[in-house]
């Protein structure tokens, strides 16, 4: 089946569409601000060996049932077997219900600032910019406010470019953005790493807080049971991490790869699309504790009083340090938040287009009218993040969404693929494409991955229960979290009702009959 499915015209392609899928915002400012937090240097070897045992294995297995079904995840969860189509619906049901709506007004800001980049419009005070002037942020979730007009108009924008994209078949819309903006995003990143290494107080910065390793806080065999405690809330932060920079879990490399042509080498691709997004991630590092190192010696104020978690990273921290620069300043902002659009798009398209396909497969719609409808009501679920309360929306939903529905999602696809499917029979399929994976591939994802995942979930879970996350009231998290979650939920399950072409649910090369056997 899907022969007619128009595929990569190059791996290279291919390869780029992917590595931009997973190198998203989340990429300049959570795994750099992770490290400080974390141990610095020594932050690197749990995140090293969460890539092995969890982030690449999942990977190889969401290339390889997608390259093997030749189809989008609830094509393929089907095909595999009937009763789990729901989880093929929720993984790409999050991604664009759950992520990209609030994401997109994220890339709008992002359009807005490079806006103000040319007359450095945010002033001497970033942080009131931010809050006051431009979100005009209301008192509580309780108050949403009246629309930002100018992040509702770049949040179409971003829309209108993803339309754009997405619109034409996967070669010539997605792989040919890829093409582009992958270089240029690359390019840009080199500058900007650069730029900020050359700056006064980058270096000290960089050896003491990024590259020093204080390996106690990983010890997880430490005398003392707090210390002990808290480095395996390091090594499960920095599992988390690799799950969610990978794109894990959305559908969406399932979906990718269903566009590799027969013979692909699964393996391999895996290994450099994971291997590119965390070198990615390692690398604009030095970016970041580089322009906040000059700031804090600027401004005569300890490192750990001037770095800053998430967006407030980049629209706060980066702002004044970009007015403190001694020359050239609008030419550093245009660069740092051109930047992060490239970064936001190639992410937006994937999420996209991993629900389009979806879409497509199971009710034989045409693309382009799947992608215009898709992308209408995107951007119109999208205007309450556009709120003056749309931040205390964003944060509550991306909790939810990627500490819940996500790692469930991914638990379960390895239980599934690892115990229904059976993961050596993936791994012989995989086998014959190119790159030989051991058999240990196996043990990880019938066991050590979803127990990890699973872990995970525990922790999120105990940590909500003994303290409201952000300080939010528990009806907010529980109205416009769990609602959220219960949303998605349901549209999967709407979605997933209804028979499929009987043709579709014929599973493409179908195992022996001994391969079946444990």
């Amino acid at each position: 089946m899907g022969s007619d499915r128009n595929g990569w015209k190059s791996n290279i392609g291919f390869l780029l569409a992917a590595i931009g899928s997973a190198i998203g915002l989340g990429n300049v400012w959570r795994f750099s601000y992770m490290s400080f937090e974390y141990g610095g240097g020594a932050f690197l070897v749990p995140y090293l060996v969460a890539l092995i045992i969890a982030g690449l294995p999942i990977m190889i297995l969401e290339y390889g049932i997608g390259h093997q079904q030749k189809g989008s995840a609830p094509l393929t969860l089907a095909r595999i077997d009937q009763r789990f189509e729901w989880l093929g619906w929720w993984m790409p049901v999050v991604a664009m219900m759950g992520i990209m709506l609030y994401y997109s007004v994220v890339i709008g800001w992002c359009v807005n600032y490079f806006c103000y980049s040319f007359s450095l419009a945010w002033g001497n005070d970033p942080e009131s910019f931010f809050f006051k002037q431009f979100l005009e942020i209301s008192d509580s979730v309780d108050t949403l406010g009246g629309l930002r007009i100018p992040i509702v108009f770049s949040t179409l924008m971003v829309w209108i470019v993803c339309w754009i994209i997405c619109f034409r078949d996967i070669s010539h819309g997605i792989e040919k953005a890829s093409i582009v903006f992958m270089p240029v995003l690359f390019v840009l990143t080199i500058i900007m790493v650069a730029w900020s290494l050359s700056l006064d107080g980058a270096t000290e910065a960089i050896m003491q807080h990024y590259l020093h390793a204080d390996w106690g806080r990983i010890n997880l065999f430490a005398a003392d049971p707090a210390r002990a405690k808290a480095a395996g809330e390091v090594w499960a932060a920095a599992f988390g991490q690799i799950f969610f920079t990978l794109s894990l879990g959305f559908g969406i490399m399932i979906t990718y790869a269903s566009y590799l042509p027969d013979k692909s080498d699964i393996t391999k691709n895996a290994l450099i699309t994971s291997t590119v997004n965390c070198l990615y991630s390692f690398i604009t590092g030095f970016a970041v504790f580089g322009i906040v190192g000059f700031m804090a010696k600027s401004q005569g104020v300890p490192f750990d009083q001037a770095i800053k978690n998430g967006p407030q990273l980049a629209f706060v921290v980066y702002p004044k340090a970009i007015s403190l620069l001694p020359g050239l300043n609008s030419i550093f902002g245009i660069i740092f938040f051109l930047m992060l659009i490239i970064a936001g798009l190639t992410s937006g398209v994937s999420l996209i287009e991993a629900f389009a396909c979806s879409i497509t497969d199971k009710f034989n719609l045409s693309r382009t009218r799947v992608v215009s409808i898709v992308c209408a009501a995107g951007f119109a679920g999208s205007l309450v993040f556009t709120s003056r309360g749309g931040l205390y929306l964003l944060d509550i939903a991306d909790h939810f969404i990627t500490n819940y529905g996500l790692v469930l999602g991914g638990a379960l696809e390895c239980i599934i693929i690892g115990w229904i499917f059976r993961a050596r029979v993936l791994r012989e399929y995989i086998n014959r494409q190119g790159t030989k994976l051991p058999a240990a591939w196996d043990f990880f994802i019938r066991f050590t991955t979803p127990a990890i995942l699973i872990f995970l979930l525990f922790l999120t879970v105990k940590g909500d229960l003994t303290k409201n996350y952000g300080g939010y009231h528990t009806d907010q998290l529980i109205i416009f979290g769990g609602g959220w979650m219960l949303i998605c939920l349901l549209l999967a399950l709407a979605l997933a009702f209804g028979p499929w072409t009987a043709h579709k649910l014929v599973r493409r090369h179908e195992p022996e009959e001994d391969e079946l056997l444990v």
